[in-house]
């Protein structure tokens, strides 16, 4: 039996964040460079559409995390600040700019997301494997991880989707099956679990993530644990939720730096390969590392 530790979570929420969660403007010639190419090429990014905190951080590095298929996302999940609605026709010359961009910013490792396009057939696989090939084709030696969306159970896509060259491929939990309903009501818990384990039997290096401080027990997140372990997860990570508009759920607690270590610890002593686990962890923070532990 695993012991839970004796840290009180931060519950009185009124005064605001806590000294741990508060981050630097964006600022800086990276930032400014990142900023102008996203803005010349028409790209998005989950960095401001996702109201990133660590944007100054990975910017300032060279850093972004690309959003394909539009901006406009057809699922309505309490926790996002994405916009969500019927997306527009996506952009057939999408692939070559995103290619372009991580070309001129020397990109060494590269990441991937999209909105859901639960409307189309294929859930946007076909733009997914030619970003990845078109990316692989300008910068041969750039690693890439693709953070993919739920295909709601159409394999024939998620094949297509992983079979481009991508060393990384990650599917987010984002929180555990008792909130689903609440976090992600158009999602199933056992559905991104064999996402997750189709994706390993592939043969990729599978990752994934979930929030904390949306009313979890610490016995439902070691069972989520428990549950992306028996798929063959290789990557987790774990961060705390930020409420990012009025409109989406509120912060329930926010979780200690302490606690957040002992996820860590208990993770890979579970057997996790790597755990990456923090207040202001995000999927893509330190994505870097993930590709070779």
């Amino acid at each position: 039996m695993i012991e839970l530790p004796v840290v009180e979570p931060k519950k009185d929420l009124k005064n605001g964040k806590p000294p741990w969660l508060k981050v630097k403007l964006p600022v800086g010639e990276k930032f400014r460079n990142v900023r102008e190419l996203v803005d010349k090429h028409k790209l998005h990014t989950i960095c401001e559409s996702g109201n990133c905190p660590n944007m100054g951080e990975c910017w300032g590095a060279g850093t972004a995390t690309f959003m394909i298929l539009g901006n406009v996302c057809t699922r309505s999940c309490s926790f996002c600040a994405v916009k969500t609605g019927r997306p527009p026709e996506y952009d057939e010359g999408e692939p070559e700019r995103v290619a372009e961009a991580i070309l001129k910013m020397k990109v060494k490792h590269a990441v991937l997301t999209s909105v859901n396009r639960d409307e189309l057939k294929d859930r946007g696989a076909e733009i997914w494997r030619r970003t990845v090939e078109q990316i692989k084709k300008l910068s041969p030696e750039t690693t890439i991880e693709t953070l993919i969306p739920d295909v709601k159970g159409n394999w024939e896509a998620l094949e297509e989707m992983i079979s481009a060259g991508q060393e990384v491929v990650s599917h987010n939990m984002e929180t555990v099956e008792e909130l689903y309903r609440k976090v992600r009501p158009q999602a199933k818990y056992d559905r991104s679990l064999e996402q997750l384990r189709r994706i390993k039997e592939h043969g990729k290096r599978s990752k994934s993530g979930i929030m904390v401080g949306l009313g979890e027990t610490d016995a439902q997140v070691l069972r989520t644990m428990d549950d992306l372990i028996e798929v063959g997860l290789d990557i987790l990570t774990i961060g705390q939720y930020l409420q990012p508009t009025r409109l989406h759920l509120e912060v329930a607690e926010f979780i200690t730096p302490e606690k957040f270590e002992w996820y860590k610890e208990v993770g890979e002593k579970k057997g996790l390969k790597y755990v990456e686990s923090g207040p202001l962890v995000r999927s893509s923070y330190h994505a870097e590392r993930h590709v070779n532990v």
